[in-house]
């Protein structure tokens, strides 16, 4: 045996169908699309989930919900990654410094997810009641920056 009788087994590699290349390939004529009705004809496409007139999926499910334009979004900060960071001052320009937060949004606002063990003074748009309670909780300070709505 060598190299040059390696063979793929049998039936896994098939000729493409070759249409419209005369009676002789039995894909001649009509080139695979029957005669006449709406497919034979050239120019023809159908549009994505076309069932065949009946009503298509997508139209017969019913709508859900609704997407608020409105929506403010907010740089979101845990209690439980501001005990883990060095210092205790913590402002939105800090926590951008020390790549908690990325984009801020509406502001900064501070939950209460995790243990706060140390005083620290903390600066937001936003505190959660728990983030508020577990701050003052541990000796610490919670300053609201501006007037943004809670």
């Amino acid at each position: 045996m060598n190299l040059s009788h390696l063979r793929p087994p049998a039936g896994q590699k098939k000729a493409r169908k070759r249409i419209g290349r005369g009676m002789g390939s039995g894909h001649g004529k009509t080139s695979t699309r029957g005669h006449k009705g709406q497919r034979a004809g050239t120019g023809f496409g159908q549009k994505r989930g076309f069932e065949g007139g009946q009503m298509p999926l997508h139209r017969r499910l019913p709508k859900r919900g609704f997407t608020n334009i409105f929506k403010k979004k907010f740089a979101i900060v845990n209690l439980g990654r501001l005990e883990k960071l060095e210092g205790d001052t913590f402002n939105p320009d800090r926590l951008k410094e020390l790549g908690l937060i990325h984009n801020l949004g509406e502001g900064l606002r501070v939950l209460g997810t995790g243990q706060l063990t140390r005083k620290i003074t903390v600066e937001a748009h936003h505190f959660s009641k728990s983030a508020l309670e577990k701050i003052q909780k541990a000796g610490g300070t919670a300053q609201v920056i501006g007037a943004a709505s809670q």
